[in-house]
């Protein structure tokens, strides 16, 4: 069973539900994302989302776009990210990592090579905003090959016939957005994510996590009572950009904690019954 089969195999059992942090890898520094990770998985991540630096990350808002355009001008490529996913698995073997990027960097990469650096670096899964399936068969014959999971977003507008189609190449986990628009934006329809969350269900046994839209421990704790797991990106990431503009000297250990502050107050609601 793979890592991220593992995890959710274990959250089921126990009656618990997953938290799936997203960062840029990066952003605020290369040399501070490891330890960042290693903080957020002290707070309750049970698996890590890690996003490769993009000049044009479609799929994201505002705050997400910046911590790109900072991570790049940190230097940051995708052979560095998969350095960093190298460098976090020294300590930690247990914590599936997933890598969350577009298709041209991969391309330029080549899929194959791609697919044998992510395994030999610890990666577990891959999700490829650009990339349909109707056009993966060639990365996913790479990914096969060395036992790394292919994962897809499932949006609002999905029509049903295509969620069957997404569902049948997907492994790992199904990836619900929870909103319309980009990360970060547009209002939490709860009971929208919910009917989301059960068609898709009818359709597939794998795990289902919600993203776009986990604000706080509120909103965590009310998907994650459809959900396998909820996913939050943009709030931890808008965190650590206002520690990072508080007056006076604050060092990274600082900007992180506030990333991390917010992560124990979401994992603290999905661990509360909803009343």
């Amino acid at each position: 069973m793979s890592r991220l089969g593992g995890v959710f195999a274990d959250l089921k059992s126990n009656g618990r539900k997953g938290v799936i942090p997203y960062v840029v890898a990066g952003d605020p520094t290369p040399e501070g994302t490891v330890h960042l990770l290693h903080q957020l998985v002290a707070a309750g991540a049970d698996v890590l989302e890690v996003g490769v630096p993009f000049s044009d990350p479609m799929s994201e808002g505002p705050v997400i776009q910046k911590g790109h355009e900072r991570a790049l001008e940190n230097g940051m490529t995708l052979r560095k990210v998969l350095e960093i996913v190298a460098a976090f698995r020294r300590d930690n073997q247990n914590t599936p990592v997933v890598m969350m990027g577009y298709a041209n960097p991969i391309e330029r990469f080549g899929y194959d090579a791609f697919a044998s650096a992510c395994a030999e670096a610890g990666v577990d899964g891959l999700i490829t905003v650009d990339l349909p399936p109707e056009e993966v068969d060639q990365i996913d014959q790479a990914l096969l090959a060395v036992s790394l999971d292919n994962i897809f977003l499932i949006s609002p507008t999905t029509p049903e016939s295509r969620i069957q189609t997404i569902v049948d190449r997907a492994r790992g986990f199904i990836y619900c957005v929870a909103v319309k628009g980009v990360t970060g934006s547009g209002q939490l329809d709860t009971e929208a994510v919910a009917q989301s969350v059960a068609l898709i269900r009818s359709k597939t046994p794998l795990p289902v996590a919600v993203g776009f839209g986990i604000k706080d421990a509120d909103s965590a704790r009310v998907v994650a009572s459809s959900a396998d797991a909820v996913v939050v990106g943009s709030a931890l990431i808008a965190e650590m950009e206002r520690a990072s503009q508080t007056d006076g000297d604050i060092g990274e250990i600082q900007i992180h904690g506030a990333a991390v502050q917010l992560l124990q107050s979401i994992r603290a609601g999905v661990d509360t019954p909803l009343s």
